[in-house]
């Protein structure tokens, strides 16, 4: 980037000048692209150990070390494509994270959530040059800025390792597409053809939903080969298009083997995920509804009060703009001679829109079994937030033209609710995931309706916490503590220290750690010792059940038999209940780890 004085604002000018020069230079555009990503780099160094370990990490992690195993045994030991339902997905996030594991000097769940918002990061470098290929560089900083305070990506980009790397390669992919379609009816540029054959095989390298960026590609040639009125357009495409094909399959057969022993797995695993169900309920609208009988608006519903409202106002911009366009074309006499005039312009929106709308309409026409809200569309995500950006950017350019006075409030508006979204961001760190727009009434008014906390992430909290008290009760009275987990037992017991043995008999469990969305709160009676919460909403809490089975020093006065023996406790007496139990204890008995900080 080469640098010319012309472009700097002076220190001399009069302030609208100066502002008017500083938003026109490209230098200072390109130096606000390089500060917002280092600022995101640095949230992932400072942040990465914060976050807790998810339900499916453990399993995914072992999947990538056999799928090693596979190759390391000469392709004999092929346990990998038969371990639970994995082999289904590719492995290529998991047989990296498997394979650096002896090397990175970190714990392999940080090193875990510390690669996964490495793909993160990569996504957001993605959305920027979409956003700038399709509008300006000061559209990609707006979608990444976006992004980044949207809870279902900046939030899940450490935890999500399948599903924030394959959105990742997705937008990749339709960058790709879109770099394709622009040059039109020219070939592409090689450097296109293999990063698109790149960015596929990778997302097929994930999951095998890598088939939609397939139909984005298809369905943008064919309606091109329309627009320009030539059938042979999508031949000559085609030698280049059998060469990203190669790259794509190559990756493919590297990270996802199964899929080619033989290549009907791969139709196999597509048909498996189009009817996938098993006995799993979900929350949408206050109801718990089996995954196989969800309406067909569950995703697009998800899609809806999971964006932040800085993202719906520009995706309301946006459709504004497009109505005022089109009455616009209608009244110079239609569509059809804007199409002939800026056939590549108009072609060049359309991988967005499929990316957006295909995804959509799957769901509304195919209602498959679906959970955990969002999470498997979550690579719907980025191109929503560069359509909002691009819609920002478009509304402000009309109403700033129109009158300078208009484009500054609206402007001061659109950043007044980005700095909301912001600081909800970063209220509920490291929790952001679960967070809900004002539609629903926010994170709050969504809790109990919509899905909370489904990967237990704040277990590690509660788990920190608790040991914190058990090494404070030890000092006094050394002593093991056996505590049970309503999750998986690494997600807590990575976190607990030497003094704790982790049990699944509840019965004889010391203490009992357990989010608050799975309904294991409702089970069991005892002492709260410690709730996690964010702008408080109940996310995790330990319990203290020892009184369920410690005899009491004095008996109680209903505990006297004529004989002098006890009789237990008063039968009639009610039990605690941790639901209604808050973040408070719910019992008077002394209870040594509470006076911990």
């Amino acid at each position: 980037m080469s640098l010319r004085v012309s472009e700097l604002p002076l220190a001399g000018d009069e302030p609208a000048s100066f502002i008017a020069r500083a938003w026109r230079s490209a230098r200072l555009t390109r130096l606000a692209s390089l500060g917002l990503f280092a600022a995101l780099t640095a949230f992932v160094l400072l942040t990465f150990r914060d976050y807790g370990i998810s339900n499916d990490e453990p399993v995914q992690h072992t999947y990538g070390q056999l799928l090693l195993t596979w190759y390391a045994s000469g392709f004999t030991d092929d346990r990998a494509f038969h371990y639970i339902n994995l082999y289904l997905y590719g492995g290529l996030f998991d047989m990296i994270a498997a394979g650096l594991e002896h090397v990175v000097p970190l714990p392999v769940y940080e090193w875990r959530h510390l690669l996964s918002a490495m793909f993160g990061l990569f996504g957001f470098v993605g959305v920027w040059k979409l956003a700038r290929l399709l509008g300006s560089e000061k559209a990609g900083i707006l979608a990444v800025a976006l992004l980044a305070v949207t809870g279902m990506y900046g939030g899940a980009m450490f935890t999500h390792t399948k599903d924030v790397p394959f959105a990742a390669f997705m937008v990749w992919s339709l960058y790709c597409i879109t770099a394709l379609v622009v040059r039109l009816p020219e070939q592409p540029r090689w450097r296109v053809v293999v990063g698109l054959g790149l960015a596929v095989g990778c997302a097929f390298g994930q999951r095998v939903g890598g088939v939609f960026a397939v139909l984005y590609l298809l369905l943008t040639v064919g309606i091109a080969a329309v627009v320009f009125r030539d059938i042979r357009l999508p031949l000559r495409l085609l030698p280049r298009l059998c060469v990203a094909g190669l790259i794509a399959l190559a990756i493919i057969a590297v990270t996802w083997p199964w899929s080619m022993l033989p290549p009907t797995n791969f139709f196999k695993a597509m048909g498996a995920f189009s009817n996938f169900t098993f006995d799993l309920s979900t929350l949408i609208n206050g109801q718990d509804t089996p995954i196989n009988e969800l309406p067909g608006t569950y995703m697009s519903e998800y899609l809806l009060i999971k964006l932040p409202e800085a993202t719906l106002l520009g995706l309301v911009a946006a459709l504004a703009v497009a109505i005022v366009a089109a009455a616009g074309l209608v009244r110079a006499g239609g569509t059809g001679a804007a199409i002939r005039l800026h056939p590549r312009r108009v072609l060049a929106f359309l991988p967005l829109g499929l990316a957006i709308a295909v995804p959509v309409a799957f769901t509304l026409i195919e209602h498959p079994p679906l959970y955990n809200g969002i999470r498997h569309f979550l690579f719907v995500m980025p191109p929503v937030t560069i359509l909002a950006a691009l819609g920002f950017r478009a509304a402000w350019r009309r109403m700033n033209a129109r009158a300078l006075p208009l484009g500054l409030a609206f402007g001061a508006a659109a950043l007044a609710v980005y700095a909301y979204n912001l600081d909800i961001f970063v209220r509920m760190h490291p929790y952001q995931y679960v967070t809900y727009n004002e539609l629903v009434g926010g994170t709050a008014g969504a809790w109990g309706r919509f899905e909370g906390d489904y990967w237990s992430d704040s277990l590690r909290e509660a788990a920190i916490d608790l040991r914190r008290g058990i090494e404070h009760e030890v000092q006094a009275a050394p002593h093991r503590y056996k505590v049970a987990v309503c999750a998986e037992d690494v997600q807590a017991s990575t976190y607990l220290g030497p003094n704790v043995d982790m049990t699944e008999n509840w019965d004889e469990a010391d203490f009992l750690l357990t989010a608050r969305n799975i309904g294991c709160d409702d089970v069991v009676s005892g002492m709260t010792y410690k709730t996690v919460t964010r702008m408080g909403i109940p996310l995790a809490m330990a319990v203290d059940m020892r009184a369920r089975h410690t005899p009491l020093a004095e008996p109680l006065p209903w505990d006297d038999r004529d004989d002098g023996t006890s009789k237990g406790v008063d039968p009639d007496a009610p039990a605690v209940s941790l639901k209604d139990s808050g973040g408070t204890a719910v019992a008077t008995q002394t209870n040594p780890l509470s006076a911990t900080p």
